[in-house]
């Protein structure tokens, strides 16, 4: 048998704790072959990201440090790489797709300028052809209007499309070794299709290799040859993709296996929600737009129409929906309701109209409209700690309550969202993705809010951990009657826990109704076709 292209031997990875050294992966070994793809899979903080980083050497050293082990890439250890080869295998070898990519890229710099900087290219090359290039990254992941988006900045995107940049620059180089840490979290079902279709295409083409850090198991089913499954810092099962998913031998693989969002949205009738009559939320017809600046004197030159004549209504103690693929506008139409984008259109809460209200006349209606970011990096101060941005909300909204009331609540909403409340003192770049998407979590639930909108909330979360936020949100809407905008990628979630759906595509709401309706009648033939990528079974045609 050939040479592996990357053999990970008997790698121990630790932190500095204080004086001491805190050891969190544990003699983890694997092999990768040329033009395979290996999976690494596991619960959040079980080492799976910091493995992969270790490769290119990734991690805060001197904090890092390596007790153990050997990572071989071509026969040579990595770990003994002088400074010049750390950067010709980050340039020419090893590409990498980050898992947040808001905090991944420069948000002072355009999309084209962050693109030529990943280009391979001589110092020499003209700027048209390196526009070139930049516009066919772009298309091969998707996009359309490339001209117009090589033009924009990361925060004018949406998360979706931030991470189809991500992965444009990580294929620039035409790698060997392509890292990919959760590639399609952020992506539609369609998209979705399109990415795997293209690593898969690459890989052919290239002899690629791919090391895919994954939550989403279908994805791992598909477009794996081997799998890794991690828990707590240690390899506790590997071997062939079919035989993995087939006979798995550990009891934490079967459960993880097992581990899909069941059940249906919860059974409201005989409760306080259903004797209310007035919806809590309600839009008409509301419309988002971002002018188009160009000149020396930003004349205004075009609209981009972002949301499109939306009207919706939410019911006290139910869960609306909202699906549909990155840029159609679903997280700018919560922004809207959330009045952190100006929209017009009637905005009604609890029947009061609030589109017209001032910052003032707002914030003491803050505590009744949280939101959960898609995003838990960018959205999480990076100078406090755990417990002051939980509980940050408090001293705002809730003054008079006394220091141990807010250390009981933040204590019970820790571990209602499964963080270790002695982990308090930690600050966010101490926690994995899924634990700061628990920790954005909690901050907003400890407001205890008559509202919740929830952009992606799962979508960093292993499977086990997905139902149990899943079980969470149920609970806390069946006992206290709160209402919530589910958006969410992942149309498995959205069945599980969704009263009714609307579905929206390039700024209009083209479906509406309760959610089995939409999933086993859908009357529009874009939902007809997300459906079909996403549950992978036919949907008939409507007559």
């Amino acid at each position: 048998m050939t040479q592996p292209l990357l053999q990970v031997q008997d790698l121990k990875i630790a932190f500095r704790d204080g004086k001491q050294n805190r050891n969190v992966v544990h003699g983890v070994s694997f092999d990768l072959h040329k033009g395979k793809t290996l999976a690494l899979v596991g619960e959040s903080g079980s080492g799976k990201s910091i493995t992969a980083l270790s490769i290119l050497q990734l991690l805060p050293y001197p904090l890092a440090s390596h007790p153990g082990g050997k990572i071989l890439f071509e026969g040579q250890d990595i770990l003994a790489f002088s400074k010049k080869q750390l950067r010709n295998l980050r340039r020419h070898k090893v590409s990498v797709i980050f898992q947040e990519p808001m905090s991944a890229l420069n948000p002072l710099h355009t999309i084209e300028r962050q693109l030529t900087e990943s280009l391979d290219a001589p110092p020499k090359t003209s700027s048209d052809f390196l526009q070139q290039e930049c516009l066919k990254l772009l298309s091969m992941v998707g996009f359309d209007n490339c001209e117009k988006r090589l033009e924009a900045f990361p925060h004018e995107l949406s998360g979706g499309q931030r991470q189809r940049v991500m992965i444009a620059m990580a294929l620039a180089s035409r790698p060997d070794l392509l890292i990919a840490d959760e590639p399609t979290t952020a992506v539609d079902v369609t998209t979705q299709a399109q990415i795997i279709q293209l690593l898969s295409s690459l890989q052919k083409k290239l002899g690629m290799s791919l090391l895919l850090i994954s939550h989403d198991l279908a994805l791992v089913h598909k477009i794996s040859d081997h799998v890794a499954i991690m828990k707590e810092g240690r390899l506790v099962e590997s071997g062939a993709t079919p035989e993995i998913f087939k006979n798995p031998r550990h009891t934490y693989t079967q459960r993880l296996l097992t581990a899909e969002p069941e059940g249906k949205a919860v059974n409201i009738s005989g409760t306080k929600a259903s004797q209310n009559s007035v919806p809590i939320l309600e839009t008409k017809k509301l419309c988002v737009s971002f002018p188009i600046k160009k000149g020396f004197l930003q004349r205004t030159v075009d609209w981009v129409h972002a949301v499109q004549d939306a009207s919706l209504i939410l019911e006290k103690g139910k869960t609306l929906g909202i699906v549909g693929e990155s840029g159609s506008g679903k997280t700018t139409l919560a922004m809207a309701i959330l009045r952190l984008q100006k929209s017009t259109g009637p905005i009604y809460l609890s029947g009061t109209p609030i589109e017209n209200l001032k910052s003032r006349q707002l914030r003491p209606l803050r505590q009744r409209l949280q939101i959960v970011f898609q995003d838990p990096f960018g959205s999480l101060s990076p100078r406090m700690t755990l417990s002051q941005i939980v509980m940050e909300g408090l001293y705002v909204h809730f003054p008079d309550i006394t220091e141990n009331e807010k250390e009981d609540r933040l204590i019970d909403v820790l571990k209602r969202v499964g963080l270790d409340p002695l982990a308090r003192d930690r600050y966010p770049h101490e926690f994995s993705g899924g634990q700061r998407q628990r920790i954005s979590i909690a901050r907003a639930l400890i407001l205890k809010p008559d509202i919740l909108i929830l952009d992606e909330p799962t979508s960093a979360l292993d499977r086990v951990i997905q139902k149990d936020v899943l079980t969470l949100l149920k609970n806390l809407q069946r006992d206290e009657g709160l209402s919530y905008i589910f958006i969410s990628h992942d149309l498995k979630v959205v069945r599980s826990i969704s009263h009714d759906v609307i579905v929206m595509k390039q700024g209009r709401i083209l479906e509406k109704g309760p959610t089995e309706d939409i999933f086993m009648a859908p009357q529009n033939p874009y939902t007809q076709s997300l459906l079909k990528a996403a549950l992978h079974f036919e949907v008939a045609p409507h007559e």
